[in-house]
C-alpha cells in the first residue's frame, strides 16, 4: 500500500489537533499539552495539508490516465 493512501486514511491534523484539545479539557497531562502544541502549530498543519494535496492531485492524474485506456506508472 502506498503512502498516498495511507495520508486519505488517517484523521487529518485539524482533527488530531480538536481531539487533543477535548482530552487537555478533561485532563491536562504535560505530555497531552506539548502533543497539542506540536498539532497546533502551523508548520503542522500546512505539511498535512500539503501531504493531502498531493495524494489528491495523484489520484486524480490515475483516474485521468484510466479513463484515456492508459495505464499510471509508479
Amino acid at each position: 500500500m502506498s503512502w498516498r493512501s495511507e495520508v486519505r486514511k488517517r484523521p487529518t491534523a485539524e482533527q488530531d489537533r480538536d481531539a487533543l484539545a477535548r482530552l487537555i479539557e478533561y485532563d491536562a497531562d504535560p505530555f497531552e499539552v506539548e502533543l497539542y502544541e506540536l498539532a497546533t502549530d502551523p508548520r503542522t498543519l500546512l505539511v498535512d495539508r500539503a501531504q493531502r494535496r498531493h495524494a489528491g492531485q495523484h489520484e486524480r492524474h490515475v483516474r485521468r490516465l484510466k479513463s484515456r485506456g492508459q495505464r499510471p506508472r509508479m
